[in-house]
């Protein structure tokens, strides 16, 4: 061999070696060491074609290897009509979406079946070892290989799709004989080619078993936030790896949605824009271009979002930058593949622009160049495969939480802020927790309850400044807005609570799948003002309107640009008085008292964001709990009973608790006591034990921290708080009535007033109800504990009556006797006088 061929095969050899390097293992698209194939599927609909332009466009950047193929699902009439066949490479597969012998219309149903079809129909199917497939809104940032990211025949590799609670409850036990084999994945799927053969039909047959389970479709057994049954395919896809033994070995670093914090040291080599997402005042919601053909119209990108060098101002974290910069590429990306698709089907050249100048730049090349797996994430993947193999839950840091609840300066407020921040203290909630205090100057003067709680006042809105209205439960919103714009905080999600709760463990993000646009929150179905004329008037997109309340989890973003239009739509609805009636709202009170709650769901509405529903995080004491659900939050706004014993908030709304050391609910009873025959009604009266001793708990503890003197020392025996009167029938089951009355008035039935003598407190209420007398002379003092009192009381206001009667009685005898004396003096002085008045007459007529 001569030198010169030695050389060349030496620099051919270097070269080789370089390109390896560059790619972790595989050369650029073409020379991988194994066949790999890229699948997406779409239906022929303007929605799916810009995605298919933006997916293209970063999959041409990326070097992914081997080829990519769109699987297109269209009727026969939608094909006639349809202009986007030269998008990507196509293969056609009969549309699924209206099910061809049930007619249940569900396109989702046409990812599985276009697998199953390409499989089966497809040359190159034949020539593959491995199949990446992907949704059609998902941007690469650079080659996913299979091989490198651990997958193993028999073992796929897929994304973690935590929500898909089903893999935990009796979903998985209906459609799979082996529920403990469900992984929770989707989103990135790399299968081995005899993996995906043997799975795909099991894949389609789940997907249409579990779509036909309507019974099952509910939030709380799928985590399908609309119920709907829209994620059937999803967990047809769980359940069908299930039952033919599949186990995954589940990446959580390769995607993420833009608006998310990349790990520090992570390279996302897939972006899933799945959600919404912000930079600064600039939004993008895939949602709000379901209709748009954009693709067809020349010239027109995607608003433009702020430029490298603006975020860079705007965010001083370096990894929070890094997050931004993801939005950035994600939507740039989507306006590259258009411009170039418009120049690409003859459209005039666009006028020169800033951004068109910026897409064309050197800049941007560079920030789009491919990217390649880094060192942590190898590692990261290697722990995950050795540790989420068998468990499922993602290792990653869990976002800092902050807790409030907004109250007035009132007694009734205390003594429930007590009781929830003593459960917070006790539930294991991460982060801190803030009590919004709404007060007047006047009331913030004499109120005594500043160190119940770390505390942000706020000004009272209870009387409107503009309108006049008596409203405090506008104080909610107006709390919020006046906290997001006076606070600084480092929280990455806020929960917001209502002071009538107990918390009984973590209330946190990441367990009830929160994000960015996706807000957590409780079902309110009382709110019938979402599905009637109520939303149409005060929401542009009625159809968005989530019957929610009590418990909400928000990413602070959300947040910031929600609290205003929350207090705003609360307003609205308040002033809308013609349909304050039940029959809109679906208030008992008729009196809009519950706006505030339809603010909240209308002002979600505008902005577009839907709640996770669960209705495992909160329950009303008194209701029966579901099996096997840990509910993690008391709201005691009803009146519950164990037996005899009762406990109403609003009996309490005038009693001055925390200021009186040692006072304390009246005790529910034991739970030994309790009757043991039906397990339902024991687990119910359990939990209502549970709550009231959690508020007695919390009262003791504060008097110990207020150094209340030793209740033994006391020389007067101290002695149960007065149990307030039952004023009304057991209250009809609607979460949180309230109790309506005008500022200034009391309402009938309602303690009325409240007088001191020494220790005991004498409680006067209306005399028109027998319950109110009976339980009257229950709350009656201990006769041996006031005898010698009342009976000296009864002696000295004897004696002073008598006193006072006597004293009355001489000074009559003797005013009479004066008066006697004057009436005859009297008289003597008019007699005289009119005897000299008649002569002098007599002489004056003589004399004329």
């Amino acid at each position: 061999m001569s030198v010169v061929k030695f050389l060349r095969l030496l620099l051919l050899a270097a070269a080789v070696v370089a390109g390896l390097s560059m790619t972790g293992g595989a050369a650029e698209a073409g020379t991988a060491p194994y066949r790999v194939h890229t699948l997406f599927s779409v239906e022929c609909q303007n929605y799916f074609d810009w995605q298919t332009v933006g997916l293209m466009q970063s999959f041409r950047k990326s070097g992914q290897p081997g080829p990519i193929t769109r699987l297109l699902s269209c009727t026969e009439q939608e094909k006639k009509n349809y202009k986007g066949m030269d998008l990507a490479p196509t293969f056609e597969v009969p549309s699924m979406s209206i099910h061809p012998k049930t007619g249940d219309w569900y396109p989702a149903i046409n990812k599985p079946a276009g697998v199953v079809h390409w499989l089966k129909h497809s040359k190159e199917a034949e020539n593959v070892d491995w199949v990446l497939i992907l949704d059609a809104d998902m941007i690469i940032r650079g080659p996913i290989l299979p091989w490198e990211l651990g997958a193993e025949k028999g073992r796929p590799v897929a994304a973690y799709y935590g929500y898909l609670i089903g893999c935990d409850n009796i979903l998985a036990k209906l459609h799979t004989k082996h529920p403990e084999l469900c992984d929770k994945v989707g989103g990135l799927l790399a299968f081995h080619i005899d993996d995906l053969r043997t799975f795909a039909p099991m894949w389609l047959s789940k997907t249409e078993e579990v779509r036909a389970d309507k019974a099952h479709w509910d939030t709380n057994i799928t985590g399908d936030i609309y119920g709907t049954g829209w994620i059937s395919e999803m967990y047809g896809y769980s359940f069908g790896a299930a039952e033919v033994g599949l186990r995954h070995k589940i990446n959580d670093n390769l995607m993420i949605y833009p608006g998310y914090v990349p790990r520090e040291g992570i390279e996302p080599l897939l972006m899933h824009y799945g959600l919404p997402f912000t930079v600064g005042n600039w939004s993008f919601s895939k949602l709000e271009h379901h209709e748009d053909s954009i693709v067809y119209d020349c010239g027109r990108l995607f608003p433009e979002p702020p430029y490298p060098r603006e975020v860079k101002e705007m965010e001083s974290d370096p990894n929070k930058r890094r997050a931004l910069f993801l939005n950035l590429e994600c939507i740039n990306t989507l306006n590259e593949g258009l411009l170039l698709n418009h120049e690409k089907h003859g459209c005039p050249k666009p006028k020169w622009s800033k951004y068109l100048s910026f897409l064309k730049s050197k800049t941007f090349a560079e920030l789009m160049r491919p990217k390649q797996l880094t060192p942590k994430s190898r590692q990261m993947m290697e722990e995950e495969n050795v540790q989420k193999q068998d468990v499922g839950e993602p290792e990653k840091p869990h976002p800092k939480i902050h807790t409030i609840f907004s109250t007035e300066c009132s007694p009734y407020f205390d003594w429930q802020t007590l009781g929830l921040v003593h459960s917070f203290n006790q539930s294991g909630q991460p982060g801190e927790i803030t009590r919004l205090l709404s007060c007047t100057d006047e009331d913030l003067k004499k109120y005594k309850g500043q160190d119940l709680a770390p505390t942000h006042y706020v000004p009272s809105m209870s009387r409107h400044p503009l309108t006049g209205d008596w409203y405090p439960a506008i104080n909610k919103p107006a709390a919020v807005v006046h906290w997001i714009n006076h606070v600084k905080t480092d929280a990455e999600y806020i929960v917001i609570l209502d002071a009538d709760m107990i918390m009984r463990g973590p209330i946190t993000p990441w367990e009830f799948n929160a994000a960015k646009g996706r807000p957590v929150s409780t079902p309110y179905d009382y709110l019938i003002g979402c599905d009637n004329e109520l939303a149409k008037i005060h929401t542009r997109h009625p159809e968005l309107c989530d019957k929610v309340g009590g418990v909400i989890i928000m990413h602070i973003m959300d947040l910031r640009k929600f609290a205003m239009r929350w207090l705003h739509k609360t307003e609205e609805v308040r002033a809308d008085m013609s349909h304050w009636s039940k029959n809109f709202t679906g208030d008992i009170y008729e009196a809009g008292w519950i706006s505030e709650m339809y603010g909240y769901s209308f002002a979600a509405a505008e902005l577009n964001l839907r709640h996770v529903i669960s209705n495992d995080i909160l329950i009303y004491p008194g209701y029966v709990p579901v099996p096997g659900v840990n509910y993690k939050v008391f709201h005691y706004g009803l009146e519950f009973r164990v037996g005899n014993w009762s406990f109403d908030k609003a009996k309490w709304r005038h009693m001055d608790v925390v200021n009186k050391c040692w006072d304390q609910f009246p005790d529910p009873p034991d739970p030994s006591t309790l009757d043991r025959s039906n397990k339902e009604s024991l687990q119910r009266d359990l939990l209502s034990i549970e709550c009231a001793k959690s508020l007695n708990e919390a009262l003791h503890g504060y008097y110990e921290r207020k150094k209340c003197p030793d209740s033994n020392s006391l020389s007067t025996p101290t002695r149960e708080m007065p149990r307030p009167p039952s004023l009304t029938t057991p209250a009809q089951k609607t979460p949180d009535p309230p109790t309506l009355h005008s500022p200034d008035h009391e309402t009938t039935g309602e303690i009325t007033t409240g007088r001191k003598f020494g220790k005991v407190e004498k409680i006067d209420v209306s005399r028109d109800d027998p319950e109110v007398k009976d339980e009257t002379k229950e709350l009656s003092p201990p006769a041996e504990t006031n005898q010698a009192f009342t009976s000296m009381r009864v002696w000295i206001i004897g004696l002073w009556v008598f006193s006072i009667i006597g004293f009355l009685g001489v000074m009559y005898v003797m005013i009479s006797n004066r008066r006697g004396q004057r009436k005859r003096g009297k008289a003597y002085k008019t007699k005289r006088r009119s005897s000299y008045a008649a002569g002098s007459w007599d002489r004056n007529a003589d004399m004329s």
